[in-house]
Formats: structure tokens, sequence, C-alpha cells
């Protein structure tokens, strides 16, 4: 099998008994002709040896930051841009620590906190360590971060205890890594447009009318989706927010700017929309600044509907058209109104509302509605914005799968 040919996998042992199962992984990958090399830290060393690592990745062992031979080459820069994916298993309770607090005193953790590459922990510790709050607090920080966890395992653990933090056996582990590369690889060919944040429609130079929104939630589908290797546009009104330049940023301001910078962005495969557009925009607008001292009645026109035209469009129409209903009350009547309505094939509602889901929040709360009957309404539970990013681009791979 030749499917990892050219990918470059960072693997990151820490110390923990579980670190010999690093060696069979390893093994998986090289049997597939991927790329690897390998960070030992300090404490794994006295599990696994640099020589038996080295003679199953066939590359590089890496164990200091400060190594005199390596110094020119800075590895903790060189690596980090050097590999695909980085994998950390065994991940400790102590590495979950130090990478959410972004602590940086081996190679280890300089790396991974100077890259910006996808990053997979197989954490492995006792159930009670696993289950204490400390460590849950660093486990919902690192996926606000878009870490992805894999396992831990319910089973017998080495110290004779039963229960949930043994880690995950190699082949499940090959698997998601093999799956995350694989299917980067494949969306590489499939176009997403995302819009996100407000629109302002101006009244006179300095006034506008406008909707809420921080475009939080759509700026990170967007960063899901370009993580996963989707061909991604992003159609943005104003926010304070940044993007990655793998992105294609297209930053607008007006409803009628958005429109067409989507119709611009046409064809495409995947629409989602996730802009608060303004419904209305004014009829006249003023060339000056209005005096507050005169009397001011303002005119509006509806602005045209970017969703409905775009999952209406005959010709080019995506594969799949998302669109998003923010409500304040009746917020499954009111998304499947819109799901009909708009002519859409997934309607993502949430109540905006809510102080811990609503306006600005990094968290969010949503309930997905299908056009296709047969599949059930899906409720995604309150989790930071990024985690609900990653599991709605999960159901947009099976999907266009």
């Amino acid at each position: 099998m030749n499917d990892l040919i050219n990918k470059k996998i960072l693997f990151i042992i820490c110390g923990g008994i579980s670190a010999y199962k690093s060696l069979e992984t390893i093994r998986l990958f090289k049997k597939n002709n991927a790329e690897i090399k390998t960070i030992l830290t300090k404490s794994a060393k006295e599990f696994v040896t640099p020589l038996s690592i080295a003679s199953l990745s066939q590359g590089k062992v890496y164990d200091d930051l400060f190594n005199i031979e390596n110094e020119t080459e800075m590895d903790h820069i060189s690596l980090s841009r050097w590999a695909d994916v980085i994998v950390i298993a065994p991940a400790t309770a102590n590495t979950l620590s130090k990478l959410s607090n972004g602590y940086t005193e081996d190679l280890a953790s300089t790396v991974i906190l100077a890259s910006n590459k996808q990053v997979f922990l197989a954490p492995a510790m006792n159930v009670r360590m696993w289950n204490h709050q400390s460590t849950q607090n660093h486990i919902k920080i690192l996926k606000g971060y878009g870490y992805k966890f894999i396992g831990p395992e319910i089973g017998d653990m080495a110290c004779g205890e039963y229960g949930e933090g043994k880690m995950s056996e190699p082949v499940k582990i090959y698997n998601k890594i093999y799956n995350f590369l694989t299917n980067k690889t494949k969306n590489k060919k499939i176009k997403a447009l995302v819009t996100a944040g407000p629109t302002n429609e101006y009244i006179d130079p300095v006034r506008f009318i406008t909707n809420k929104s921080s475009g939080k939630q759509g700026y990170e589908i967007a960063k899901s989706l370009s993580n996963r290797g989707f061909d991604t546009t992003l159609i943005s009104g104003p926010t304070n927010l940044d993007v990655s330049e793998n992105i294609n940023l297209i930053k607008v301001e007006t409803a009628e700017e958005m429109f067409k910078a989507t119709q611009q962005n046409l064809p495409t495969d995947i629409a989602i929309f996730a802009a608060a557009v303004s419904d209305f925009k004014i009829n006249k607008r003023e060339k000056e600044k209005i005096k507050k001292h005169h009397d001011l009645t303002i005119n509006l026109e509806k602005n045209i509907d970017i969703l409905n035209y775009v999952s209406s469009h005959n010709s080019m129409r995506p594969k799949l058209v998302i669109g998003f209903a923010a409500e304040t009350n009746n917020l499954d009547k009111n998304a499947i109104e819109k799901l009909k309505n708009k002519n859409c094939d997934w309607i993502i509602a949430n109540d905006v509302s809510k102080k811990e889901s609503g306006f600005n929040s990094e968290f969010n709360e949503v309930t997905i509605h299908y056009k296709n009957k047969e599949i059930k309404k899906e409720k995604l539970s309150l989790k930071r914005k990024s985690e609900i990013s990653e599991e709605i681009v999960d159901r947009i791979i099976t999907q266009i799968n």
C-alpha cells in the first residue's frame, strides 16, 4: 500500500507504560510508506529507546530542545513546519496540563506551540487521573484549540485498576490518522463557500443598521473545512477575526456586496450561510451626514435573500446548501419553516437569547434539521464553537461521501 507516500507524521512519545504501543503504531505507518520523525520526551526514554524508534521509523529521533548538533536547524521550528500532522501517543496527564497552559519547557511542547498543524492526542493515564476535574478542564481547553482526541478506552490498566484512561490500540490510532490524511487529499478537490459575520446597511456616511453577529461560528466552520483539506472561501462581513492563509478570505460590508461576492464564487460544491445578513437596506442612502436637529424618517426595502437565491439556482446550485437560523423563540418550528421556504438541504438553528451560547460567546448549542426526512434532527449540545464546527464538518463529509 502506498496511500501515505509523501505524508509526513511527527510522533511525540511521552513517558508512560503505554509508550510501547507507539512502536506498533509507527510500524503500521511505515508499512504504508509514511515519512516519520519522532520526539521522545525525557521520561519516555525510561520506557522505549531512541534506537528502537529509529529502527522502526527509519527516521530521525529528537529528544533535546538545546542540542548543539542541531542548534542551527532550530528543531522546534523546522519540525513544526515539516509535519503534515502531529500525533502525541501516549499523551499523559502532565502533557495535557502543559499544552493547555502553553508551557514550553522541552522540545515536544515547544514544537506544538510553534505549529499550526492538526494535533491528535491519544491519552493514557489512571482512571482517577482521567476523571479528575483538572484533567477534564485541560481537555476542554485543548478541544477548544482544535486538538483531536483518540480515546481513551475503558479497560484493565497496568496499575491493576479498571476504567477509562487506557490508551487506544495502535490500529485505532492508525485508522484515525490515515482517514484524516487521505480525506484531506480527497477533499482538496471539493470547493466550500462559507459566509460569516454581519452586514452593515448605511443610512448616511457614518450611520448604519446591522444585525448582531460576532462571526465566530462561521469562521470556525471555515477553519474546520480548511483543516480537512477543502478548498475554502470565506466571505465575511465586518469582524475583528483572523483566518489562516489557507482560506480565501473576501471581506465585504453590505448585503449587496456579500451577494455579489457569492455570485462570483459560484459554482461551488458546498455552501454554508452562517452570516447574519440584514433583511433590509435603506431605500435612499444620504450622501452627507444627517444633522441631529433634523427629523429623520427611514424608509427600508428588502435585501436580496442570498440563501434562497443560491439554493434555488438550477444551473449552479451547490450539491449541499446549509443555512443558519438564529432564533429567540419557537426554535424548531421556525427552523423547519425556514428549511422549507429557503429550499436548502440543512438548517442549523440556535437560540441566541441564551447567555451561555448567544452572541459573542465562545460556546454554541445547535439543532440540525435536514431536508431528507429519513434523517432525524440532531441536537449538538453546548460546546465551544470550534467543537461544534468539527461536528458539523464531520456530518458534511459523511453526506458528500
